[in-house]
């Protein structure tokens, strides 16, 4: 069992034949047999050598992560095609394959399902007009911050004109999908003596308008 010299063509001819019906050098994720044939191979295998080009590449992206992948590395000697005469332990060395195979793929699914979801957040700005010249436009914009929500950030606020002597209140806030602005809009709008319309302009992945 052996792949040879693969610092020369033979050798690496040997590991892409080797790999042509694999993906990894011992099981079905990348692990220290990889990281030990990988460091035997001083440079880039020619184009032609497809499967060898493809394996080297691929375990060369795991650069800052070889320390901390799976598996025990061994002597050069260890990895590579069995002879015909190599067949002592082979029923053995399929049993720890598939131990390791599957202990790799329990640490996989531990670590995904550790994974935190993607939040997805949205900035939203809010037109508020109200009634008339009148409003304490103050007052307002503090009716407007005590509306709290677990995910809902308010931001920074103006005074538009719109009219004579009638200033709307534009305000800015970012909300977690599951705030919604629907629950903005049913709070915003119950403030009646301040407010007479809403116009709430919603950007995510794309933009809309809605008016309440």
């Amino acid at each position: 069992m052996d792949f040879g010299d693969l610092k020369s063509p033979a050798g690496l001819q040997v590991l892409n034949n080797y790999l042509v019906d694999k993906s990894y050098i011992e099981g079905y994720v990348p692990s220290q047999e990889d990281v030990a044939v990988f460091e035997a191979v001083s440079s880039l295998p020619p184009a032609d050598l497809s499967h060898a080009l493809c394996w080297y590449n691929h375990i060369k992206s795991y650069k800052k992560e070889k320390a901390s992948l799976p598996g025990l590395k061994q002597a050069l000697g260890k990895y590579g095609p069995v002879d015909v005469e190599d067949t002592i332990g082979r029923g053995e060395k399929s049993e720890e394959a598939k131990r390791l195979r599957e202990e790799c793929l329990a640490q996989y699914e531990s670590k995904k399902a550790k994974k935190p979801a993607l939040v997805v957040k949205s900035s939203i700005l809010l037109d508020v007009k109200p009634w008339d010249g009148k409003t304490v436009m103050a007052k307002l914009e503090e009716y407007i911050r005590g509306i709290q929500a677990d995910g809902l950030v308010w931001g920074s606020c103006e005074l538009v004109q719109v009219g004579y002597r009638i200033k709307k209140l534009q305000i800015h806030c970012v909300v977690e999908d599951k705030v919604g602005t629907d629950m903005l809009e049913k709070q915003i709008t119950a403030f009646v003596d301040y407010v007479h319309f809403l116009i709430c302009a919603y950007n995510k992945d794309g933009s809309g308008t809605f008016f309440f």
